[in-house]
């Protein structure tokens, strides 16, 4: 006997969702650990200013939700899709079942009695027939690349541990960055500081938002309507699925894309100089791209200032460039991305004959069958894993597709499979032909970005359209893995 059927790791977007799905389908032998103190996983952390969701409302919400949010705008904030998320845990009664201050350290197989020993920080041990990551790809902050930062003698942050108690109000800021979080962030920033200094390694491609609040009409039509509602959503999803071909180089849909971006660069900055400093140098798509309105016009502002020569160092009264020049400031915001090379970093997973995930099974890189499961490691399933991240639509649409594929497989684990070990042959010729398919995508192009490891392999992105995983992850075949029987 084991404690839970399914213990999941993660209360955010992904584990909840999760959660929702098995009890709609009447299974409640289930366990949810979050190591924060309450749910929301990125939406809950993230809390500087103007942070935001750079997918539609309509779009960046569960399908199969029987009672939609009543969104209030076109783009949601981070505020609203926290309290969006924390009210279908509590309607859905899937916070119930999550264990809040649970922090995950070690997952082991036991190969005797065929089911998980999940070790908690506290020293517990949980039991479970299947073990499921639901811990996302953008979660551990990361400083790469940037000497001298414990020598700052003012106040420094990342924009994903944001200090509230900080007022910026008349400060010297500078931001370290210019991606998506920096996008959201620097306006807000500028229209308090008296000086900010923004650090930027290559412009990201900025599209046209268009956000607005939802009028009345429009609100009440999505109430009463589940048809209206249900057409927006559809509208969103097609226009996204068509962006994906904006990834690939030479396409007319790129070539589009970046003649968008550059009457929007040109409407909303006049001086010539500065236009080209915010221009980038690579193909589309190679990194995340900016949907913003207010963050191009906040370089026109007398009180900031943009420096693209690099960061050299960290100096305890400010950031020193690769020019050598020196600029003095107050706080450093550092709004670096992510780790999200390094899944389920810090967490050790060990499977059949002890072999470790990280050490041993991701050595080079890491990888698993449509991004869930990984050989070697039985009833082990990532949702969000390597190579399920997206450039152009919902992730949450991923992540569906990937619950249904988990519930299928879930329903093969009876007394005759009582686990199951995905087939390292399967695993190897679906990795070599999606890394031959994302070796033609803008991903590949050589620019520096998240979605890149060592040795130039894509590691974070899908290649192809959310319609095309859900084709392929439509069916569990159990061909493509083992029953594991005691001992290995």
């Amino acid at each position: 006997m084991t404690d839970y059927d399914v213990v999941v790791m993660g209360a955010g977007v992904a584990g909840l969702g999760l959660g929702a799905r098995l009890k709609a389908r009447g299974q409640h032998d289930f366990l949810v650990l979050e190591r924060a103190a309450e749910v929301g996983g990125t939406w809950r952390d993230n809390t500087y200013p103007g942070c935001a969701c750079d997918v539609p409302s309509h779009l960046y919400w569960y399908s199969f939700d029987e009672e939609p949010p009543d969104w209030s705008r076109i783009y949601p904030s981070q505020g609203e899709v926290f309290a969006r998320l924390r009210e279908f845990a509590e309607r859905t009664g899937v916070l119930g079942h999550v264990r809040l201050n649970t922090r995950v350290v070690a997952a082991d197989w036991d190969e005797a009695d065929l089911h998980w020993r999940v070790t908690t920080a506290d020293g517990g041990t949980i039991t479970a027939r299947v073990f499921v990551s639901a811990c996302g790809q953008l979660a551990e902050p990361s400083y790469r690349g940037i000497a001298g930062r414990e020598r700052f003698t003012g106040v420094s942050f990342h924009s994903a541990r944001w200090r509230h108690d900080v007022d910026l109000t008349g400060k010297r800021v500078a931001c370290v960055g210019s991606g998506a979080s920096a996008a959201q962030l620097i306006p807000e920033i500028a229209a308090v500081a008296a000086k900010l200094t923004v650090f930027q390694r290559s412009a990201p491609y900025v599209l046209p938002r268009e956000d607005r609040p939802y009028t009345e009409a429009e609100l009440r039509a999505f109430r009463e309507d589940p048809e209206a509602l249900a057409k927006s959503r559809a509208e969103q999803y097609a226009e996204r699925e068509r962006q994906f071909w904006a990834l690939e180089p030479g396409s007319d849909v790129g070539r589009e894309t970046v003649r968008i971006a550059r009457e929007h660069l040109e409407a909303q900055v006049a001086d010539p100089v500065l236009r080209e400093k915010l221009w980038p140098g690579y193909a589309f798509g190679c990194k995340r791209p900016v949907i913003s309105d207010e963050y191009l016009p906040a370089f026109t502002r007398p009180n900031v200032d943009l420096v693209t020569a690099g960061v050299a160092g960290v100096e305890p009264d400010g950031v020193r460039d690769a020019t050598g020049a020196l600029h003095p400031v107050d706080v450093i915001v550092y709004s670096t991305g992510f780790e999200s090379l390094k899944f389920l970093n810090g967490l050790r997973v060990t499977g059949r004959g002890g072999t470790d995930l990280h050490e041993q099974a991701w050595r080079e890189s890491p990888q698993a069958y449509l991004g869930m499961a990984v050989p070697g490691f039985p009833n082990f399933f990532i949702l969000y894993g390597p190579n399920t991240n997206l450039n152009h639509n919902s992730i949450i649409a991923m992540l569906e597709a990937q619950y249904d594929y988990l519930l299928q497989a879930f329903e093969r684990l009876g007394p005759d499979a009582p686990a199951l070990d995905v087939r390292p042959e399967v695993v190897a010729a679906y990795n070599d032909r999606l890394q031959q398919d994302l070796a033609r995508s803008a991903f590949a192009t050589g620019c520096s970005s998240w979605y890149v490891g060592e040795g130039g392999r894509v590691v974070t992105n899908w290649w192809g359209t959310v319609d095309a995983y859900k084709a392929r992850t439509a069916r569990f075949d159990p061909a493509e893995y083992r029953t594991v029987g005691s001992p290995a």
